[in-house]
C-alpha cells in the first residue's frame, strides 16, 4: 500500500508491503461551503452571548490574546474580524495584541509580518508575552488545584479582553482553544509549572479529547475566568490546515461548542497494533522535537504495550528545548527518569518537565523511530529513541522488535486525532 504523509513543509511517500497489512485512521474529510472570511463573520455576528461590538462600547482599551508561531492559527483571516468588530462599537477604543508565547520564545519580525500581515501590525500595539519576565505580572488569584495564578498585567490592565486561537485535540489539556490562551498563553512561569506539574500530567484524565475531570483543563477554565477573558474567536481546520468551522462569544459556550465540532472531525475508533506510523502533522508542528511528543502520545494510544512507535517528523529547529533535551540525554534510564519527576512536587517543576514527562512515560513503555533529517540521528539516539533514514528502514527496524509483520496502524496526522480502542 502506497501512503502519504505530512512532512516538514510537504510530504512523505512510502510503500508498506502487503506483509503488513495497513489500517489508516485519518479524521473525517470536512469541506468548507463559503471562503473562511465569511465563515468567521457569521460566528462573529452570531455569537454566544453577546456580540463583540456591545461589548466594545465605553470601553477605553481591548486586548487580543493572540497565538504565536508555533501554531498555524489564520489570524490574517481572524484579526481583522476582531479589529472591525470593535471598532464598530467603539473607533476610538486602543487595541493591544497581546502575543500567547506561553513559555515558547518571541515571534521575530518576519514571523510576525507573516502571521497578521502588514496592515493589522499598522493599526495595533503588539506586546509579546514572557513568562520569565517577574516583572511583567500581576497576581489575581489561586487555581482549584492550589497554585497561584499571575497573569501578564497588559491584560490585567485591560478595559475588555479577548482571544483568538483554535481548537484541536490537545495530549493532555483535552483540547486546544478557548481558555488555553490565558494559561499557559500569558501567565508567569510559576503558573504554567504548576499547571503543568508531574501529578497533573499523570491524571489519567489529562489526555486528549477529555475535559471532565481534566485537573489541567479546570485550572485552565478558572484561569479564564478570573482574567476576565470576554470573548473568544476559534476556528476548527482540517488535516490540510483549511478552515472548515469557526465559533465566537462567551469562552465556556464557544470552546465546548468547538471542542464538540473538533471532537466529530478527529475522532477515530481501531484496534490497537504493535506498530504504529505517525506524524506530527506536518509544519509548524513538526519544527522540533519538543512539539513531536504530541503525535507520538496518540500513537502510544494505539500501539499495543511494547510496541514500536515510528514518528515521521523534519525538525527543522532541531529538538526545541534545552531542558527537554538535556533531561533526556541525561537520563540514565527511561524508568529512573520518569521515578524522578513523579517525586517532584508542583512548586518545584521546572521547564520542559511535563513534555519529558510524557516522552518518558511513552518510551516506557513503547520503542520510539524517527524518520527525521540525518543530521539529527546523533540527538534522536541521545534521547533514547532510534533512528532511521526511511520508513521503509523504520519498519525493518520494527518488525525486528516485535517479531511480527502483522498490521499496522497509520494515522497521518497525530496531533489532530483522538484515537479510541474498538
Amino acid at each position: 500500500m502506497d501512503i502519504t504523509l505530512p512532512y516538514g513543509r510537504g510530504h512523505l511517500t512510502a510503500e508498506i508491503g502487503p506483509a503488513h497489512p495497513v489500517r489508516l485512521l485519518q479524521n473525517q474529510e470536512h469541506f468548507a461551503e463559503r471562503p473562511p472570511e465569511e465563515i468567521i463573520r457569521e460566528a462573529m455576528t452570531h455569537p454566544f452571548g453577546e456580540r463583540l461590538s456591545t461589548l466594545a462600547s465605553g470601553k477605553k482599551s481591548a486586548v487580543i490574546i493572540a497565538s504565536d508561531h508555533t501554531r498555524p492559527v489564520p489570524s490574517r483571516w481572524i484579526l481583522p474580524q476582531l479589529l472591525q468588530e470593535l471598532r464598530q462599537g467603539n473607533p476610538q477604543i486602543a487595541v493591544t495584541i497581546l502575543i500567547a508565547c506561553g513559555c515558547h520564545r518571541e515571534m521575530t519580525p518576519h514571523e510576525l509580518e507573516t502571521k497578521f500581515g502588514a496592515e493589522v501590525l499598522k493599526s495595533v500595539s503588539i506586546v509579546q508575552h514572557d513568562c520569565r519576565r517577574e516583572e511583567d505580572f500581576v497576581e489575581i488569584g489561586t487555581l482549584p488545584s492550589g497554585g497561584t495564578l499571575k497573569i501578564n498585567q497588559v491584560a490585567a490592565k485591560a478595559d475588555l479582553l479577548l482571544a483568538e486561537g483554535f481548537i484541536e485535540p490537545h495530549f493532555f489539556a483535552g483540547f486546544s482553544g478557548g481558555r488555553k490562551s490565558v494559561l499557559p498563553g500569558i501567565s508567569a512561569r510559576e503558573s504554567i509549572f504548576w499547571n503543568h506539574s508531574a501529578g497533573m500530567i499523570a491524571n489519567p484524565c489529562a489526555r486528549a479529547g477529555v475535559l471532565e475531570h481534566n485537573p489541567i483543563h479546570a485550572d485552565m477554565e478558572a484561569a479564564a475566568d478570573m482574567a476576565g477573558l470576554a470573548f473568544v474567536c476559534n476556528v476548527i481546520l482540517d488535516k490540510e490546515k483549511r478552515l472548515v468551522a469557526a465559533v465566537a462569544g462567551s469562552p465556556q459556550q464557544t470552546h465546548r461548542a468547538g471542542c464538540e465540532i473538533s471532537r466529530q472531525m478527529t475522532q477515530v475508533k481501531g484496534k490497537r497494533t504493535p506498530i504504529v506510523i505517525t506524524t506530527n502533522g506536518g509544519y509548524p508542528l513538526d519544527q522540533n522535537l519538543y512539539q513531536c511528543v504530541k503525535g507520538m502520545a496518540t500513537a502510544a494510544e494505539a500501539c499495543t504495550p511494547g510496541g514500536v512507535i515510528i514518528l515521521c517528523a523534519a525538525c527543522e529547529d532541531g529538538h526545541g528545548g534545552a531542558h527537554f533535551y538535556q533531561a533526556l540525554k541525561e537520563a540514565a534510564s527511561i524508568p529512573e527518569l520518569l521515578d524522578k519527576i513523579q517525586k517532584t512536587p508542583p512548586e518545584q517543576t521546572t521547564a520542559d518537565q511535563w513534555q519529558y514527562q510524557i516522552l518518558a512515560r511513552i518510551l516506557k513503555q513503547h520503542s520510539v523511530i524517527m524518520v527525521t533529517r540525518p543530521e539529527l540521528e546523533k540527538m534522536v539516539c541521545e534521547m533514547h529513541m532510534e533512528y532511521a533514514p526511511d520508513l521503509e528502514s523504520a519498519i525493518e527496524m520494527a518488525d525486528r522488535k516485535v517479531g511480527t509483520t502483522g498490521e499496522i496502524t497509520v494515522i497521518p496526522d497525530g496531533v489532530s486525532t483522538i484515537f479510541c480502542a474498538e
